[in-house]
């Protein structure tokens, strides 16, 4: 609990001190968004407002993170960094560099577009392919590995799918959650409040799971995950980092996380859903960004079809704009939303333990 405690403070003073340093920074070097011109016309006046703040996020939850661990030096049991954890935060890094050549280019050739589109998906393969391959290696002392071959909801379920079909689920789920939450990032403070709330639940989990754990206790409903307590210190890490984000980045916001910082999240969150064993817990964890990715889907393939569009816009919360909703209504609205889908995914996970009459 104290490296929680230690993570998310540190990460947190970090961000809300780093925040407004970058925003100087970039703003001085003219690293300002631009605006789609398809986009609702509401939206012009942010041009220029510096991007690019994941970079922020992701530093200060990696000196977190490590700081967390670092004051255990000092203390009778020493607690190292595990290979759960490492492995999260390579994949939030690894996809924060792919966001961060993406709106690098933005910036260099001022235009809404970076990375074409194979070359963005490319990168992001790359880095969950990886991601895939070492998750289901570095057993422990009990011979439980950060991830297995298998799918899950609660916990593993079923036959494994071997390496290679779990690589393709991985590889789907990664770059699903990554978009998912690159789509969600279109109204200052939509996708850094969500993502707060699904981390927070992480947190919830990786604490319940480790009291609960297999290694301690054998019983009918105890899990089979490797390193809980540090998942938790990395959802706690990235917790604070977004919510010392939030800060500036609420409406109207100073800073925009750009593609560094949707990447880098939906990365995070899609890691922690395998490694703790709740991959498809986390579709109804985070059933904002997977109801904002929907619209999308629909929108799309009905446009193809019929040549019409079901909504104003895709996605979904800039329907609503063109509707006439305040951009503070929506987004107040959809971190709701937002919150129900976090308290049906952990009503969910708790089900199970309570007693049966």
């Amino acid at each position: 609990m104290r490296n929680i405690l230690i993570a998310a403070a540190v990460s947190l003073l970090l961000s809300m001190v780093g925040t407004p340093l970058a925003i100087r920074l970039f703003g001085r070097r003219g690293y300002g968004q631009n605006i789609r011109e398809e986009g609702p016309s509401g939206h012009y006046d942010k041009k220029g407002t510096p991007t690019m703040g994941g970079t922020v996020i992701v530093i200060a939850s990696l000196i977190g993170y490590f700081t967390a661990h670092l004051t255990t030096l000092f203390s009778a049991v020493t607690d190292p960094p595990t290979a759960s954890g490492l492995l999260v935060l390579f994949l939030m890094t690894g996809l924060a560099a792919v966001g961060f050549l993406d709106d690098f280019i933005k910036i260099y050739k001022q235009r809404s577009l970076g990375l074409r589109s194979g070359a963005k998906a490319a990168g992001q393969l790359v880095v969950g392919a990886i991601f895939a391959v070492l998750v289901v290696r570095f057993p422990n002392g009990y011979d439980i590995t950060p991830a297995e071959t298998k799918l899950s909801f609660l916990r593993d379920f079923g036959p494994s799918i071997g390496l290679l079909g779990f690589t393709v689920w991985v590889l789907f789920y990664i770059v699903g959650f990554s978009n998912a939450v690159n789509l969600t990032d279109g109204l200052d403070g939509l996708a850094s409040g969500a993502t707060c709330l699904v981390l927070a639940a992480y947190v919830l989990i990786g604490n319940w799971q480790l009291r609960n754990s297999c290694t301690l206790l054998l019983g009918p409903n105890c899990y089979s995950v490797r390193d809980p307590l540090d998942l938790a210190v990395v959802a706690a890490a990235v917790l604070g980092a977004c919510f010392g984000f939030l800060w500036w980045n609420a409406p109207p916001a100073k800073i925009f996380m750009g593609d560094t910082g949707s990447l880098a999240l939906g990365g995070v969150i899609a890691g922690l859903a395998f490694t703790t064993r709740t991959q498809l817990l986390l579709v109804i964890l985070g059933g904002l960004f997977a109801i904002i990715t929907m619209s999308v889907i629909i929108q799309v393939g009905f446009f193809k079809m019929t040549r019409k569009r079901v909504f104003r816009m895709a996605p979904l919360q800039h329907h609503f704009e063109l509707s006439g909703w305040a951009e503070t209504t929506i987004v107040v609205r959809f971190w709701l939303i937002a919150a129900l889908c976090v308290a049906a995914g952990l009503g969910l996970f708790y089900l199970e333990w309570m007693p049966k009459q």
